[in-house]
């Protein structure tokens, strides 16, 4: 089109960022941010919200931030693409605080913005503030949207409460696949296994015949490792097949291997992984290497160890539990040469780290840190909390 001599408007570009992002084309964007300066263009509200949302897609936060930043006048779609953004990237925190300063400017949220930080707050487990999501959802005939129920589903389960959960299910007047198996995957990873397969054979059973898809057999496949159903498992993985057509992908391969490590059949889930017509990642080597370090299996440990470190050589996990396996067998030699590879190879352990929601502010926690402002009367209370404990009689077992 700019060959040819025409002229690219405001209607061109939010076209052509979309493009950008759905393809995560960091270079494509800049391409085209460049002449929007140039003609002019970048006060216009489609053109910044199509940047926000190309920025963000790929993975660059702080220049959608910029662009957010930038914008004079603020409506409900800028606020809800810099939302999305940051939820997308994992920055749920700073999603939840931008929600904030959005409601300071009397700005209403709509059904969009309400998905966005339900996942924010799903991610971090801030409860209270999905409880008032979902009071102002219910308020506003939100619960009629399918993606808001969805989200309120999802949110509930991950901060811990199923009942409420189920309840907001149960209640949606609409459901679609999402929802279902967000549902399903809920009572998965609660250890309700024979719940979530219940609630299955329900959804194949309703009147509006939901197809299963690949992500409703992760569910389900995911539901028989957390319950122990190893019967269960192989036949669900062999009807995905069978009956519904689905071809495995590698999440459906790490359920079951992970399904028959924790049953400890781990020669089987060995084999398994030889025979996967794909090569195993990862998190299917991870799960079978975790199962062989608690059940001191050095035979098959040793097979997965070296598998693993040569395909993650950067995993700081993976050296960790490759050393503790040789320790639990008393191969001091052994752990103490994975330990020396790891340092030799510059790999450093990553630190644990949490959130917790106190008074609508998320807080976040690494191991080890400082950096809070009220650090030093956190770890005082820690530290009286400790000595309360072995007063009590308890005694800390060390795994290091």
């Amino acid at each position: 089109m700019v060959r040819s001599g025409e002229r690219p408007n405001h209607y061109t570009f939010p076209f052509v960022l979309v493009a950008s992002a759905n393809l995560e084309s960091l270079c494509c964007g800049l391409t085209a941010h460049a002449p929007i300066f140039k003609l002019g263009l970048g006060g216009n509200d489609h053109v910044q919200h199509s940047l926000i949302t190309m920025y963000s897609r790929c993975g660059e936060v702080a220049l959608a931030r910029q662009v957010f930043d930038e914008i004079g006048v603020r409506d409900p779609v800028s606020w809800n693409s810099m939302l999305c953004g940051y939820a997308q990237n994992g920055l749920s925190d700073k999603a939840i605080k931008l929600f904030h300063t959005m409601r300071e400017a009397r700005v209403e949220p709509d059904k969009i913005t309400i998905v966005g930080v339900l996942s924010a707050c799903a991610a971090v487990g801030a409860l209270e503030l999905g409880r008032s999501l979902d009071a102002y959802a219910s308020g506003n005939g939100l619960y009629h949207n399918v993606f808001v129920g969805t989200a309120l589903v999802d949110m509930y389960a991950k901060c811990g409460n199923l009942g409420r959960a189920m309840e907001v299910f149960d209640i949606m007047p609409h459901k679609n696949i999402v929802s279902w198996n967000a549902m399903i995957s809920a009572l998965a990873f609660n250890g309700q296994g024979e719940e979530a397969i219940s609630l299955f054979t329900r959804m194949i059973n309703v009147n509006q015949g939901f197809q299963p898809n690949d992500i409703t057999f992760i569910g389900v496949l995911s539901a028989c490792v957390h319950s122990g159903l190893v019967d269960e498992g192989r036949r669900w993985f062999d009807v995905m097949q069978s009956a519904y057509g689905i071809i495995p992908k590698i999440e459906h391969f790490s359920c079951m291997v992970d399904l028959l490590a924790r049953a400890g059949l781990l020669e089987e889930a060995w084999e398994f992984i030889e025979k996967m017509p794909q090569k195993p990642d990862a998190v299917v080597l991870g799960a079978l290497l975790s199962a062989c370090r608690y059940q001191k299996n050095m035979e098959v440990g040793e097979r997965v160890m070296k598998r693993i470190l040569e395909l993650e050589p950067s995993n700081s996990g993976n050296y960790v539990i490759s050393s503790k396996i040789f320790a639990n067998s008393k191969r001091w030699e052994d752990s103490a040469r994975i330990r020396g590879l790891m340092r030799e190879r510059g790999v450093t352990k990553t630190p644990g780290c949490s959130w917790i929601e106190v008074g609508k502010q998320v807080h976040e926690f690494h191991a080890g840190d400082g950096l809070h402002l009220r650090a030093a009367e956190i770890y005082e209370m820690i530290n009286l909390l400790v000595d309360e404990m072995k007063m009590e009689g308890y005694t800390p077992l060390m795994t290091e």
